[in-house]
């Protein structure tokens, strides 16, 4: 079961009502498919048996659809779909990330809101999240737009301790931590397309927008945007990205709830910046390398108006994509377009 949230200033010794809500919802979602007794529930909470009631009606106050049944227990049926602060919080497992959670029905942008929180103060790891995004985009300005209830879209707040020349490394760790969630969810075949996308198969389950506002010589913060597709079926795609987009019900035939799809997310997010922070760039490019797909392959790029074409051999410290090009010159690429080439 995963760790519940740390207990609230001044709260030492004292399990919250949010926190005692994680536990119980935990050990329901370890158990999924049986039953978990009354008294298993009150003894990881250390309260007596009307203590627990209250904490079951809180979730079913959410949306939590729980199970009773008399000398079995009590089993999870359903999981909200609805993005809010009180459906994703009980589920999060994080110490940052997600401690405050800005939930919308609908935004022009999560990116441009979050900027604008980050700029009155917000803390690191603030979330929006907005069930639609009328005016969301993608790297080069590019629109991204998901059907309202069916993808995850939602921008973190982050201020790294990093110089603005180490900034790009941002994108890379939230690509593996996105591929890590994504396989943890049951997209088994996720990996990362070089620069921020993140596909099934050649197909695009999420993409990422990491945009930076710095000063001379440091970065005053970034907002991560996330878009990642939950529930589209084939037809919810536009009719000339079907044969390029997919979704975690594609891949998996399961429906999954936004509100544990994020959770996940934000979890794999933090760990990867954890360690980022801590044991710097090197380890996450080494997954980044185990996770791309696009690295040993012949790729065509286009860049700054240019056409480059050569085998993409490695990732530069600097995020770089390294393509050995004819006569064998090594070409970085800082942006750009990857197509994969046929090789005949």
């Amino acid at each position: 079961m995963a760790a519940p949230p740390p207990l609230a200033p001044g709260s030492e010794g004292h399990w919250t009502d949010l926190t005692q809500d994680a536990i119980v919802l935990g050990l329901l979602l370890e158990c999924a498919d049986d039953f978990v007794s009354g008294g298993v529930l009150c003894d990881k909470l250390d309260v007596p048996r009307a203590e627990l009631l209250k904490r079951i009606d809180s979730l079913r106050a959410r949306g939590y659809v729980i199970h009773t049944r008399g000398g079995l227990g009590y089993r999870l049926v359903e999981v909200p779909d609805q993005l809010g602060e009180a459906q994703i919080a009980p589920l999060l497992a994080t110490g940052e990330l997600g401690r405050k959670i800005h939930a919308f029905d609908e935004l022009g942008s999560t990116n441009d809101e979050a900027h604008r929180i980050a700029e009155l103060g917000a803390l690191h790891g603030e979330v929006v999240v907005a069930d639609f995004q009328s005016k969301g985009r993608g790297r080069r300005s590019r629109a991204w737009v998901a059907p309202r209830g069916k993808a995850v879209t939602m921008s973190v707040v982050l201020r790294p301790a990093v110089p603005p020349a180490r900034a790009a490394e941002i994108t890379l760790v939230a690509a593996v931590a996105v591929v890590e969630a994504a396989r943890e969810m049951g997209a088994h075949g996720a990996r990362i397309k070089w620069p921020n996308d993140i596909e099934c198969k050649g197909r695009k389950i999420a993409g990422l927008l990491t945009e930076l506002r710095t000063e001379a010589d440091r970065v005053r913060h970034a907002v991560l945007g996330v878009g990642f597709n939950v529930s589209l079926q084939m037809a919810d795609f536009p009719e000339e990205l079907r044969a390029a987009a997919t979704s975690l019900l594609v891949e998996t035939g399961e429906r999954q709830a936004r509100p544990l799809v994020c959770a996940r997310l934000l979890e794999h997010l933090e760990e990867w910046l954890s360690l980022h922070e801590t044991e710097g760039f090197e380890p996450v490019a080494d997954r980044w390398r185990e996770l791309s797909s696009t690295l040993g392959h012949r790729v065509r790029i286009s860049s700054d108006g240019e056409l480059v074409e050569g085998d993409a051999v490695d990732l530069a410290d600097d995020g770089a994509l390294l393509v050995r090009a004819a006569g064998g010159v090594l070409v970085r690429i800082v942006a750009g377009d990857v197509e994969r080439c046929k090789v005949l």
